[in-house]
């Protein structure tokens, strides 16, 4: 079998490697493959750079399935995502729905949404073993989340001359799950550090579909209530719970008006009526982020729901 060092000085003779490592085609043991190793897939030759790994709450977690590439015969940069099970709850208030990892859904997804700038891109192909290797396009922006919250400027500012801009690209995201959802399909795990800024265009990209769902009576509703968990984030510029208020005497004041009902069926920290907080938000748009309150009488139930409602807000916002 051709060595590494043979590929990279037939295909990136200038890159320097501190060690040269094993060529894999079987990509089972996804743990013993790491930097300087390289993937061969249909093909065509990935040079292991490192592991990826999550960035949230200030901490990295590492993802030692997904592997940050480079592909030889190109140089392009890829994101290889292997095969790794997982199972666990996912609690929406009372309610524990089933979830797991599924690579074989992710690649239809990746088949469905090609050419679709609102989505990551990629394809699968299996290894030696018959493992679902999915390879992805790095995405050339910032997350939605880390976007926003570089924006210098205090909350007023921001929602009058920001926020109609962001609320428009995010229904437009949001067409994109309704998208998904009318094929059968969905996202699966809809945060706000699955949304990025594409850095050209300015428009919202999802990336990572590989969660999915068991016994859910509403296969969509774990994605609605994840777009209302991106759109309170975007509306208010960031989280705000009873702990964050309870620093500032100010803060202690709104405090005292916001009710156990103000508070996510999701999160029971953070708060959803933000026109306690903001009372210059519209209404229409305080009205939609209820709907995901403890007060709520009604939840949304599909995408499209959303939407019927947010469009009108966006309108509000830009008439105003």
């Amino acid at each position: 079998m051709t060595t590494v060092r043979e590929l990279v000085e037939r295909y990136q003779a200038k890159a320097s490697l501190q060690s040269y490592g094993s060529v894999y085609q079987d990509t089972t043991e996804f743990m013993n493959i790491g930097n300087g190793d390289v993937i061969a897939l249909g093909g065509r030759h990935y040079l292991v750079l490192r592991d990826e790994a999550e960035r949230r709450f200030g901490m990295e977690d590492p993802k030692f399935w997904v592997k940050r590439c480079t592909e030889l015969e190109s140089g392009e940069k890829r994101i290889l995502k292997l095969v790794f099970h997982e199972r666990f709850n996912m609690k929406i208030g009372d309610i524990e729905v089933p979830c797991y990892r599924s690579p074989e859904k992710e690649a239809r997804i990746l088949d469905m949404t090609r050419g679709d700038p609102r989505f990551m891109q990629g394809f699968s192909l299996p290894d030696s073993a018959g493992n679902t290797v999915r390879v992805i396009e790095v995405v050339f922006g910032k997350r939605l989340d880390m976007a926003v919250d570089a924006i210098d400027c205090d909350h007023r500012t921001y929602f009058a001359e920001h926020f109609p801009g962001i609320l428009a690209n995010f229904i437009d995201a949001c067409e994109a799950i309704a998208f998904l959802h009318g094929q059968g399909e969905r996202h699966g795990d809809i945060r706000r550090d699955h949304l990025f800024r594409h850095y050209d265009t300015g428009r919202y990209v999802w990336i990572d579909f590989d969660y999915t769902f068991d016994g859910s009576a509403n296969p969509f509703g774990v994605d609605v209530f994840g777009l209302g968990n991106i759109l309170l984030f975007l509306v208010g510029k960031g989280i705000h719970t009873a702990q964050s208020l309870a620093e500032t005497p100010e803060g202690r004041e709104v405090l005292s008006r916001v009710a156990p009902q103000d508070y996510s069926v999701m999160y029971r920290y953070r708060i959803m009526n933000l026109e306690k907080l903001f009372p210059y938000i519209p209404e229409s748009l305080c009205r939609v982020l209820q709907h995901y309150a403890m007060g709520s009488e009604v939840y949304y139930e599909s995408a499209r729901e959303l939407l019927d409602d947010l469009r009108p807000c966006l309108d509000r916002l830009r008439a105003a």
